[in-house]
C-alpha cells in the first residue's frame, strides 16, 4: 500500500479546501492510505487579525524565525511515498507555522522523500516557493512538483479585499469589489492534480519521481511580480532585521517603529508599485528573452503548460 503525508496549516480554511480537493483523488482507495497533519504553532496565531498583529510578525516571517510547535501526531521515521505541503504565503515567505515545521524534528520525516508543494494566496508566491526550495533542500527532501493557486481579482483590487478578509474574517463581495480568495471553480479543478498522482502511485511498485503534474497548469509565472517581489521582498529583509535587533513584538520601539513602516509601506504600494509597472514596461521588451527565462526557471518542476487537460 502507498502512504501519503499531507501537511498543512490553514487560518481561513481556503488552503485545507484546495488541499481536499487536490487529495480526494486518493481518498477512499484500497492501494492508497493518506494521512493528514494539520500542523499547529505553541502559540495560536489570530484569525481574524487585529492591524498591529497582523504587521508586527513580518520580521519574523521574512527572516524565518521558527515558531515553536505542536507535537505532530504521525511518526517523523514512518515510512511514506510521498509527502504533500500545503502552505500559505506570509508577507512573500512561507507562514511561520510551516517555517517552524520544517525547522523541527519532525521535518525529518522530508529527508530522501519526494514533495509536493501546494501554495495558496493572494497572487505573489515566487520568492516564498525560492525560500520553501532551501528548506526542502535543507531537510533533504526532493521537490518533484509545485501548485499554485492564486487570487483571480485585479491586484489593486485585492490589494483591498484580501487585508478586508485577514482583519475581519469577511471574504464577500462589496461596494463593487469581487469576493475575496481563489475561485471555487479552481479549488474545485486542483482535483486533476490528485488523479495525476494516484495514477503515478498506482502504476507501479517503485519510487515516485517527478514531476508528474506536468501539462496540467498547475503554476502561472506573471513576469509583472518578478520585480515587484524583489522590491518588496528587499524592503521586508532590511526593516525587518531592523525590527528584531529591538526585541520581540511587544517591545515599546518596535511597536512604534512598526507602525512608521507600515505608514511607509502603505506609501510604496501607492507609488513605488504603479512606477515598477510602467518601467517593466518600457524595459520588458529589451529584456524579454531573460525575463523568459527568469519565468520558465521560476515554473519549474511542474510548469504552465495544459497539454494534458486539451487532451480530456
Amino acid at each position: 500500500m502507498r502512504r501519503v503525508l499531507v501537511l498543512h496549516y490553514s487560518q481561513t480554511g481556503q488552503l485545507t479546501d484546495a488541499a481536499r480537493s487536490m487529495v480526494s483523488p486518493l481518498e477512499g482507495r484500497p492501494d492508497i492510505e493518506v494521512v493528514w497533519e494539520n500542523i499547529q504553532p505553541k502559540k495560536p496565531y489570530p484569525f481574524p487579525w487585529p492591524f498591529f498583529a497582523f504587521f508586527s510578525v513580518f520580521p519574523e516571517a521574512v527572516h524565518m524565525v521558527a515558531p515553536e510547535m505542536k507535537p505532530v501526531s504521525f511518526d517523523p521515521d514512518g515510512h511514506f511515498d510521498l509527502v504533500i505541503l500545503a502552505y500559505q504565503v506570509w508577507f512573500l515567505s512561507p507562514s511561520l507555522p510551516m517555517t517552524g515545521f520544517l525547522k523541527s524534528e519532525a521535518a525529518r520525516v522530508l529527508k530522501g522523500k519526494p514533495v509536493i508543494t501546494l501554495i495558496v494566496c493572494r497572487n505573489m508566491w515566487l520568492n516564498a516557493q525560492e525560500k520553501m526550495k532551501r528548506l526542502l533542500t535543507e531537510a533533504g527532501a526532493r521537490l518533484i512538483d509545485n501548485v499554485a493557486l492564486v487570487d483571480p481579482g485585479p491586484p489593486l483590487t485585492t490589494f483591498v479585499t484580501t487585508p478586508r478578509w485577514l482583519m475581519t474574517g469577511k471574504k464577500d463581495g462589496f461596494w463593487g469589489f469581487p469576493p475575496a480568495g481563489v475561485s471555487k471553480k479552481d479549488i474545485a479543478g486542483a482535483a486533476r492534480f490528485g488523479r495525476a498522482i494516484a495514477d503515478a502511485l498506482t502504476r507501479d511498485a517503485g519510487p515516485i519521481n517527478g514531476p508528474l503534474l506536468t501539462g496540467l497548469g498547475a503554476v502561472k509565472v506573471n513576469p509583472s511580480y518578478i520585480g515587484s517581489e524583489k522590491i518588496a521582498h528587499r524592503s521586508f529583509y532590511v526593516w525587518g532585521k531592523l525590527l528584531l535587533a529591538l526585541g520581540s513584538r511587544e517591545a515599546g520601539l518596535r511597536k512604534a517603529l512598526t507602525m512608521v513602516y507600515v505608514i511607509f509601506l502603505l506609501a510604496m504600494i501607492v507609488t513605488v508599485v504603479p512606477l515598477g509597472v510602467v518601467v517593466r514596461m518600457i524595459f520588458g521588451r529589451v529584456f524579454k528573452k531573460r525575463l523568459a527565462e527568469q519565468v520558465a526557471r521560476l515554473e519549474e518542476p511542474s510548469g504552465s503548460s495544459l497539454e494534458r487537460m486539451a487532451r480530456g
